[in-house]
């Protein structure tokens, strides 16, 4: 920004000075700008041009910090563990587990922070989705966000009413765009070998894929029975990789069961 000025004086040797110092602390803020401008006689027009061109070099140098901090963050990310299971896709002694929000806070946040990073969420709910954005911001104001969308969680039939049915999507996606935004995905704690798909040379659908699949089964409401029995598997988790685009393709074509009117919300579907 002095280069600038000082572009400007060479161009208006006749500007006038004033006797007005910015102080030692505020080299590169709107009022130390403005204080030099008026030394050199700038009038407000292009007063005004100098404080764009002062913004856009801060905010560039915001967006700056905030991938460099980022990519100092993931030389040594955090290990997340899945700390809970999801009886909903478990089999016999095959358990589905998963990291809970909880668990994911408590292991990122801090190594955030040393970055001058921090995360946030904001929650929308319309009539039939509830919408949740997370932003991850660095300190010097650039931020960037994940939004994902899903509708109430109806999993368990009776067991949810409408209330819970909106808090357990709420937390769902909260922990999905939790972890996209910070590029972090969790581990098994009880077996850190890929579940074995390594030595048997099979390769199961990821995290990702896996909810792929569940969205679309709970947003059109398809019975589970059938698909799984199509894909022949017990559960979700047991696709293969390489079966994923087949499985994903059988649900888009699936017709969900329709809910009737007249039932409470969160009853058992016929």
């Amino acid at each position: 920004m002095t280069e600038d000025i000082e572009k400007y004086e060479a161009r208006h040797p006749d500007t006038k000075e004033v006797a007005v110092s910015p102080g030692p602390n505020a080299v590169n803020s709107p009022a130390a700008v403005m204080i030099m401008a008026l030394n050199k006689g700038v009038d407000i027009e292009r007063l005004e041009k100098l404080l764009q061109i002062q913004q856009a070099w801060e905010t560039n140098e915001a967006r700056k910090a905030y991938y460099e901090a980022v990519a100092a963050f993931k030389e040594n990310p955090p290990e997340i563990l899945k700390d809970k299971e999801n009886s909903q896709f478990s089999k016999g002694d095959k358990k589905a587990m998963y990291a809970s929000l909880g668990s994911l806070v408590k292991a990122v946040n801090p190594a955030l922070g040393k970055y001058g990073l921090s995360a946030s969420w904001n929650i929308e709910q319309a009539e039939k989705l509830v919408k949740v954005s997370c932003k991850l911001s660095h300190r010097l104001g650039h931020s960037e966000s994940v939004t994902m969308e899903a509708p109430p969680d109806i999993s368990g039939g009776a067991a949810k009413n409408p209330i819970q049915q909106i808090k357990s999507t709420i937390t769902y996606l909260r922990s999905l765009t939790f972890e996209a935004v910070t590029g972090l995905a969790a581990t098994d704690e009880a077996n850190l070998d890929d579940d074995g798909n390594s030595a048997s040379g099979v390769e199961y659908i990821n995290e990702k894929q896996l909810s792929s699949i569940v969205d679309m089964i709970n947003s059109k409401n398809i019975d589970e029975t059938p698909f799984l029995k199509y894909m022949k598997v017990e559960s979700a988790e047991q696709i293969q990789a390489k079966d994923f685009e087949k499985a994903m393709a059988a649900l888009k074509k699936a017709k969900g069961r329709e809910k009737s009117p007249e039932r409470e919300p969160g009853s058992d579907d016929k």
